[in-house]
């Protein structure tokens, strides 16, 4: 393998029913950090039917290029069709990075694809930096250190260790990245980029599963990853019906309520509203962690919240490390005067 063939910045951008999903968004805002550092280019891989309309806002938000791959066989995602679809595009243009969301789809997708092109994957990836591998030179072989690599970081042993890992000799560098932990650039309006439609062909085989039916999930649950404001509860909430003092916490301040995993574990909350290493990656304006002792797995999660508040009567409780503003106490007395202060606030003006 050539490596010096490998060039430039690829991300799979994936949409469902012809809209762009979020982490597509995400995942360009650091290809633009990475392609900077290596003074290449950002290409968005498009893979769908009749989504040619979509390139503008790739563009719009950090792509250079678009290839679109456009066929029938392409309308709802498959494994299959999809993995030939990003698998010949790789095959055909040689990026020396691809990135793909770690969602339902990037999951299965990334390494179905990885492993038909023979390289390696990092998956659930939390940070991506360009740097040197090893990272610190082994004395007597500085020469063969390696520069300019994909340094592809995620947790590890449930989080209770992070591991960096480099894929030195095989092209392209591939990682799946958790959803919310990358920041979306603000949007070019009027951006272009350049266009490239690309059909490798597809052939129907027993590997092409035939779908019967779409059946879509309703759900009355706004997600928490778009909250501006968030009122987390954990275990030392006590029970489900206690955290009505949360909702009416986030009622008043116009939130949303979320938890952490042993609240998800006890059954009182449902995992949509989950923060942390197995739940969902959060970045919201205000951020109430009540009754949350702070584990690394959950803090993982919202340590990039703009203004931490926590709430616990264990005055050591890790939380307070991460918070901004820390109140030691009982939240069953706290909350609810908070709550009125809130109200009272709001009713005076």
């Amino acid at each position: 393998m050539n490596l010096e063939e490998y060039k430039g910045v690829y991300v799979f951008a994936q949409q469902v029913d012809n809209q762009l999903s979020s982490i597509s968004f995400e995942l360009l805002g650091k290809a633009k950090e990475l392609a900077a550092d290596l003074k290449e280019q950002v290409t968005a891989v498009l893979i769908g039917y009749k989504v040619k309309d979509l390139a503008d806002q790739l563009a719009e938000y950090g792509a250079d290029k678009v290839i679109v791959v456009d066929d029938p066989e392409l309308e709802t995602y498959r494994t299959e069709p999809y993995a030939h679809a990003l698998a010949s595009v790789i095959n055909q243009y040689k990026p020396d990075i691809m990135l793909v969301g770690a969602t339902a789809i990037g999951r299965d997708l990334g390494p179905t694809v990885s492993a038909r092109v023979a390289t390696g994957l990092t998956a659930d990836c939390t940070k991506l930096d360009i740097g040197d591998f090893p990272l610190v030179a082994i004395p007597g072989k500085e020469a063969e250190q390696k520069h300019n690599q994909l340094l592809m970081t995620r947790p590890a042993f449930g989080g209770n260790t992070i591991a960096t890992i480099a894929c030195p000799d095989n092209r392209p560098q591939m990682a799946t990245v958790r959803p919310g932990v990358m920041q979306k650039i603000e949007p070019i309006k009027g951006a272009k980029a350049v266009v490239e439609e690309y059909n490798p062909g597809f052939t129907p085989n027993n590997k092409y599963v035939t779908i019967k039916e779409v059946v879509k999930a309703v759900s009355d649950v706004a997600d928490i990853m778009d909250a501006k404001i968030l009122v987390s509860g954990g275990r030392g909430v006590g029970s489900a019906e206690n955290f009505k003092l949360l909702e009416d916490l986030a009622e008043a301040l116009g939130g949303q309520v979320s938890c952490s995993r042993a609240v998800v574990d006890s059954g009182w909350k449902p995992k949509d509203l989950q923060v942390g290493q197995t739940g969902k990656t959060v970045r919201p304006q205000l951020y109430f962690a009540i009754g949350i002792s702070g584990a690394i797995q959950h803090v993982a999660g919202m340590e990039e919240s703009d203004l931490i508040i926590a709430i616990n009567k264990d005055e050591d409780a890790p939380i307070f490390d991460v918070a901004d503003y820390g109140i030691v106490g009982d939240l069953n007395k706290i909350v609810p005067q908070l709550t009125e202060k809130i109200k009272a606030m709001k009713a005076a003006k």
